[in-house]
This record gives C-alpha cells, sequence and structure tokens, in this order.
C-alpha cells in the first residue's frame, strides 16, 4: 500500500481521514523524499542529454486551463504590494505587533498556571489551618467543659473572619506576584522571538558557495549511510528479541528506505536467501483479481474468504477459535461505540473499507485511535507506524502486548473488546 501511494504521489482523502497525525507526518515525509529523488534523477538526465547532444524537445501538450487576471482602472493587471498600499502597516510593525501578541498570550497562559496551582496551594493552606484551630477550639471547650456555647460559637466566627482576611490577603500578594512574573516572561518571551527572527532574516541573505554545496551533498551522503546502517541494526535488534520472546512466527525485515539497494528489494519481494529471518510464504490466491482498493462490501467479503481465511485471520493461534478482539465491516463509530464503556489499553480489529486490511481501533484515557493495518501483501503491519512485519494477523496482536505501538502514545494492548449483538457482525465473512 506505501509503495503504491509513493508510486502515484497520491492518497485518496477518505484514507487520508483514517490516518493519526503521526502516522500523516511519516508519509508526507516520505512522499517528499520520493519528489526530491524525481528530481535529481530528471536533473542529472538532462545533463547527460546537453553533453551527449541527445536532448529530446519537450513538447508542450495542449491545456484547457487558463488564468484570468484582474485588470486596474488603467487596463494594466493590478498588483498590490503590503505595505505600500493606502493604510497598510509597514511590515516592520506588522511583525513587531505579532510578536508581543505571540510573547503576551504565552506570558498569559503561564501565569494562568501559576495562579492555579498558587491558588490550590493558598486554599488548602487556609483550610487546613482553620480544620486545625476548630478541632483545637472545640477540645478546649470539652476539656474546661464551657458552659456559654454562645461565646464559643462567637469566637469561632471571629477566628473564622480572621482567616478569611489573611486568605484574601495573601490572594492579592499572590496576584501581584503573578503579574509581575507574567510581564517579565512578556518580555523575555519577546525579546527571544525577535532574536530568533532576527537571526533567520540574517541566514536568509546568506550567500552559499560552490564549495559549501558540495560539502553538503558529501554530508548528506554520508548520513545516508550512516541511516541505512542504523535500519540494518534496528531490524536485527528486533528481529532477535521477537523470536526470543516467541510471540511472532515469522518477524519480517523493516520498512524498505528509500535509497535501500537493489538488492535488499530483491531479498524482500523475491524471498531471496540474506541475513535475518525468513520471510513469510506467499499465500495463494484464487483466481480473483483483487481490485486497487475495495469498492464496494461485496468485494471486501470475497477478498477475506479468498485471501484471509486460508491464512487464518481473526483465529485465536492454532485453533479454529475465531479471536475475541475480531470484528466484521463495522464503521468508526461503531468501534467508538463498543469501547466507551472500556478502559484504557482495551481495543478490537475491524475490516477496513479504506484498503485492503484491517483497522485496530484502540481506548485511549480520553479518546480513541484508530491504526490502519495493510494485509496487502504477505504480512501484516501498522501502515507508517510500525516497522514491524508479522506473518499472521495474530502474530501482530500478540507481539503488541508485551511491546508499545509508538513512542510517543504508548500504546500496550490489554483488554480485547468483544461482541455485543447477535449475531455477531462478522457473520458475513464465514458463512
Amino acid at each position: 500500500m506505501l509503495q503504491q501511494i509513493l508510486h502515484d504521489l497520491y492518497i485518496d482523502p477518505e484514507l487520508l481521514a483514517e490516518l493519526s497525525d503521526m502516522q500523516k507526518h511519516i508519509l508526507f515525509y516520505k512522499m517528499r523524499e520520493e519528489q526530491l529523488r524525481r528530481w535529481r534523477e530528471r536533473e542529472a538526465w538532462e545533463a547527460l542529454a546537453q553533453v551527449d547532444g541527445l536532448r529530446t524537445p519537450k513538447v508542450k501538450q495542449a491545456s484547457t486551463r487558463h488564468i484570468q487576471w484582474l485588470l486596474g482602472a488603467d487596463g494594466e493587471v493590478w498588483v498590490w504590494v503590503m505595505g505600500e498600499g493606502p493604510g497598510d502597516k509597514p511590515y516592520e510593525e506588522i511583525s513587531e505587533e505579532l510578536i508581543a501578541e505571540r510573547a503576551r498570550l504565552q506570558a498569559q497562559r503561564e501565569a494562568e498556571e501559576l495562579w492555579k496551582q498558587k491558588e490550590a496551594e493558598i486554599t488548602k493552606k487556609f483550610r487546613d489551618a482553620l480544620a486545625n484551630e476548630k478541632a483545637r477550639i472545640l477540645a478546649e471547650k470539652w476539656k474546661v467543659e464551657m458552659e456559654d456555647r454562645k461565646a464559643t460559637k462567637i469566637l469561632e466566627q471571629h477566628i473564622h473572619e480572621e482567616f478569611k482576611r489573611k486568605e484574601e490577603e495573601e490572594r492579592k500578594r499572590g496576584e501581584e506576584q503573578i503579574r509581575l512574573q507574567e510581564e517579565q516572561r512578556a518580555k523575555e518571551l519577546y525579546w527571544t522571538l525577535k532574536q530568533a527572527q532576527l537571526h533567520s532574516q540574517c541566514s536568509e541573505h546568506e550567500q552559499r558557495e560552490w564549495e559549501e554545496q558540495l560539502h553538503r551533498i558529501k554530508a548528506a551522503d554520508e548520513e545516508q549511510s550512516r541511516r541505512a546502517q542504523r535500519a540494518r541494526d534496528e531490524y536485527q535488534r528486533h528481529s532477535f528479541r521477537a523470536i526470543q520472546k516467541g510471540t511472532v512466527a515469522g518477524l519480517s525485515s523493516m520498512f524498505q528506505e528509500l535509497g535501500q539497494n537493489h538488492e535488499q528489494e530483491a531479498r524482500l519481494y523475491h524471498h531471496l536467501p540474506g541475513p535475518g529471518p525468513p520471510l513469510p510464504l506467499a499465500v495463494p490466491v484464487g483466481t480473483w483479481e483483487r481490485p486497487l482498493r475495495p469498492v464496494s462490501r461485496e468485494v471486501i467479503v470475497r477478498w477475506f474468504k479468498e485471501e484471509q481465511l486460508p491464512r487464518q485471520a481473526g483465529f485465536e493461534r492454532n485453533t479454529k477459535s475465531i479471536a475475541p478482539w475480531f470484528h466484521g465491516i463495522i464503521s468508526r463509530e461503531n468501534a467508538e461505540d463498543l469501547l466507551e464503556n472500556m478502559t484504557e489499553g482495551a481495543f478490537l480489529v475491524r475490516v477496513s473499507e479504506k484498503i485492503w486490511g484491517y483497522t485496530l481501533s484502540y481506548r485511549l484515557q480520553k479518546g480513541f485511535k484508530h491504526f490502519l493495518v495493510d494485509a496487502s501483501g504477505d504480512f501484516y503491519s501498522f501502515l507508517g507506524v510500525d516497522p514491524n512485519r508479522h506473518a499472521t494477523l495474530t502474530d501482530l496482536i500478540d507481539f503488541h502486548k508485551e511491546e508499545i505501538i509508538t513512542v510517543s502514545g504508548g500504546e500496550l494492548l490489554q483488554e480485547p473488546c468483544g461482541q455485543r449483538d447477535s449475531p455477531p457482525d462478522y457473520h458475513l465473512l464465514f458463512e
């Protein structure tokens, strides 16, 4: 699926909506790398064609697109330059106002947080003091057997008012302190942002020499080599750990980074012998031809029966029992409704209507997360999140019961979410 997106440099908006923020960032980074690679290849080809005199003339294709410019009173194209029009503020003044406003808002937010902490401390301090004083008065009253209850009430009220007055004074001092800190913080942030802006402007106007370009190109090549070495080391580490734990029967190699050599690609897609654990063998598929993407529920059901049932997708390991976390073709809303009353760490796996694969829906402490599981090849893996590849869907689930899905989220699969209705929502897949 990822290779198809990088080949077309296009992703369907509905599929894009299913991705998390981290998945989107990774996907856009990969697409940008692919654009740069194609641009460098075209530049190299054109340079070679110019040297050999073989450059073919470009034929401009007819296009129905056109641009209509807005014309001014003089009949020429109307142009407006920011800062030079009547009533426009200079760019420097607009920049100063933006920086000052950002600094003020940041300082205000920090001041609000400080005041919440200060107010909580003040409230707790005087609440505890008042409780202790009440306890002391009651102890003295019972000790000396005070008969005048009215005097005791007046005394208690007087003490309460005294503590209330002191609490108000403490609050005023705290507010003044927070206000001064807010003003000081606003000034510090203003100068920090101002210096960053000046430094950025200076960097944009620096002239880059040819020798510096060669140096950067060389550094980029070295960095690419280091990244490839780190990817190989990380692959070996993940493979060894998965085999030791026994939770993954066939852990495959990591996602292929752009720029890896052809030998590694041949090992991945043609199952050539090489270091690391063997890749899972391709599951024979029926005579039907799978479309590029799911187009209807009927096609999805046929895909599941033709390709996934032979691979024991949705079943518990080495049994004929359907896993409690497995669900049929249900929507995101239905999945969130099933997980609504469960604790953090609950999860279910549903058949996706966007890609040839599944969606893992995960319950957070507040909200939900949805991860796409790519099953279009001979393995199962999270789309754009986890580099590990698994021979079966059950291997993927068992692996992430002990290993987190993402470092930033720390998602660990704990409690499966089962069926609620009868018949179960997956009955069409097994008929």
